[in-house]
């Protein structure tokens, strides 16, 4: 790579860590999770006798980019609640609750698959491991429905 080409990389990754604010290394977490997801089901394929075909593959990438799009969705939601609680005389002090569950549920789930790969592969794992993440997802779960009847009980305030 030349100099011109590593500062446009440079630039590029600064303003996309700049626009993603503290969801940054929760989104590249995922990310990197996504591509050893996906490595690990391409190996295990063989062992499942599946075959590998270009539609499953690209079924599955765009299965990625779209969990990419929950994030987002997740993002506005936040700026959507924060603009309306904004505009009620509220400060929520710029949190982004939904982006950041939406991240860690997408963490536990590409965890939980890259584990559920491991074992077809044939891998011993740790018996606490697969359900230790599991019930992460869980509590993941159930802090966003607390979050919920909580804003639900502040906008019924």
């Amino acid at each position: 790579m030349d100099k011109m080409e590593k500062l446009g990389v440079t630039a590029l990754l600064t303003a996309l860590f700049s626009w993603l604010g503290v969801i940054a290394v929760p989104f590249l977490l995922v990310v990197a999770l996504q591509i050893i997801d996906y490595a690990t089901g391409l190996c295990a394929a063989k062992y499942r006798n599946e075959t590998i075909s270009s539609y499953k593959s690209f079924h599955g990438i765009a299965k990625k980019i779209c969990m990419w799009l929950l994030i987002v969705v997740g993002g506005i939601l936040d700026w959507l609640v924060a603009y309306a609680a904004a505009n009620v005389g509220l400060d929520l002090g710029g949190a982004v609750i939904v982006a950041t569950i939406v991240c860690a549920w997408l963490m536990c789930s590409e965890i939980i698959s890259i584990l559920e790969n491991m074992l077809d592969i044939g891998v011993q794992l740790p018996s606490f491991l697969l359900r230790l993440t599991k019930n992460i997802k869980s509590k993941v779960e159930d802090t966003a429905e607390k979050q919920l009847e909580r804003e639900d009980d502040n906008v019924k305030s």
